[in-house]
């Protein structure tokens, strides 16, 4: 899928994807949106004035320091355009939908409900294999012994992934990562060491796949294989798979003693869940999106297989800087 971004004046608050699925992102702007006629005016703080057709657009993210007026929102919504609520992290938290029947977001609900078992599980399988070459790299990268049984279990993974290799590749993961100089584990309750600061990065890096699932239209509580009645973000614990080890990098590399409750540790860890992921410099954030999009298009059918990369590294965040 090709992506592209529109940076119209000094800012940037538009991402194209594939042509047909637009998200307009105001979710670090500063400044008022104003209905006109077919779309609506941009005007910045610093006194730009943009205007904007709102007929290719999909989604709009609406940050904190954004003013606008009902007049917006009833432009956006006759447009079928889906209006979403960030808070101060850019990550939605409400929404103003189109009631159409013939929208876009409500096709795409409907195409995802409607998936077949074979291609979830299809899905899940790929998830699951780039989260285990993630996992290889992550040894690699930290020079610890493992890479090439990751590497091979990765390699053993099926449809639906019937064998549980996620599992078993995750008991040699973490017997050799933890092993490897993070010293003793904290006791319950406490805030130190390994486990609080990989449950921190994980939380900032699920925000940032709760926003992608959003953006892309797709209904979170439907997922491939996390599933629960009280899981309104299933399908973001599914995709958040293969990111995963790029947090497993950075924490495992903090002394036993480093806490999610200290700032630069804290700092650190956001860091870690934006940082480079691609070949082509893309951040998480970035590639989150693109998976998310790729898999609307994916139960809508346009592709026949939903690609998935995996973090290969070496993590550029400065653990000891």
């Amino acid at each position: 899928m090709e992506v592209s971004f529109w940076s119209p004046m000094l800012y940037c608050f538009g991402v194209a994807m594939d042509g047909s699925w637009r998200v307009m992102d105001f979710s670090a702007f500063d400044g008022e949106l104003r209905s006109c006629r077919g779309g609506i005016e941009v005007h910045s703080a610093s006194g730009g004035v943009q205007t904007v057709p709102v007929a290719d657009v999909a989604v709009v993210l609406i940050g904190l320091q954004v003013v606008l007026s009902a007049s917006v929102l009833h432009r956006l919504c006759e447009a079928d355009v889906a209006v979403l609520f960030c808070d101060w992290r850019g990550i939605p938290e409400g929404g103003c939908y189109s009631w159409s029947e013939h929208g876009r977001v409500a096709a795409r609900h409907r195409a995802q409900a409607e998936v077949s078992l074979p291609r979830k599980k299809n899905a899940w399988a790929r998830l699951v294999r780039a989260k285990i070459e993630g996992q290889a790299s992550v040894l690699e990268n930290l020079k610890i012994r493992g890479s090439g049984e990751l590497l091979a279990l990765a390699d053993q993974v099926r449809s639906g992934d019937p064998g549980n290799v996620e599992a078993r590749a995750a008991r040699l993961y973490w017997s050799r990562a933890l092993g490897k100089g993070v010293g003793r584990q904290p006791a319950a309750g406490q805030l130190i060491g390994a486990n609080a600061c990989l449950d921190y990065g994980y939380s900032v890096l699920r925000g940032h796949l709760m926003r992608a699932v959003l953006a892309a239209g797709l209904a979170p509580a439907l997922g491939v294989f996390h599933r629960g009645r009280g899981n309104a973000f299933a399908l973001a614990d599914d995709l958040i798979e293969p990111f995963r080890p790029a947090i497993d990098e950075v924490a495992l590399q903090l002394p036993p003693t480093a806490s999610p409750s200290d700032r630069s540790v804290k700092q650190l860890l956001v860091a870690a869940a934006s940082q480079r992921f691609d070949g082509d410099g893309h951040g998480i954030p970035a590639v989150a999106e693109v998976l998310a999009q790729s898999f609307g298009r994916y139960v809508e059918g346009d592709i026949d297989r939903l690609n998935v990369l995996s973090w290969q590294g070496p993590s550029v965040v400065g653990v000891g800087d």
